[in-house]
């Protein structure tokens, strides 16, 4: 796994399933061990997000506040 983020999606403001299907069509994209960064906000978006990509295969890096927000690095799992 390397430190770079592949990619980043913002998805502050996006609302229970969408965040989670937005994160999940976003690790599409990448190969596994690549990074994917999100903006969610705190709630229900950063209870269940994180939970259900864990559930997924992935990992879970870091969780930064951000305002409002958390910073969610993610590593695509490899499935």
């Amino acid at each position: 796994m390397g430190d770079e983020v592949k990619k980043r999606v913002d998805l502050a403001g996006v609302v229970c399933p969408m965040n989670f299907v937005k994160t999940k069509l976003a690790l599409e994209d990448l190969e596994p061990g690549d990074l994917l960064e999100v903006i969610l906000d705190e709630g229900s978006a950063m209870l269940n997000v994180p939970r259900s990509v864990k559930e997924e295969g992935h990992r879970i890096v870091k969780v930064e506040p951000l305002g409002e927000s958390f910073r969610v690095v993610i590593e695509k799992g490899g499935r």
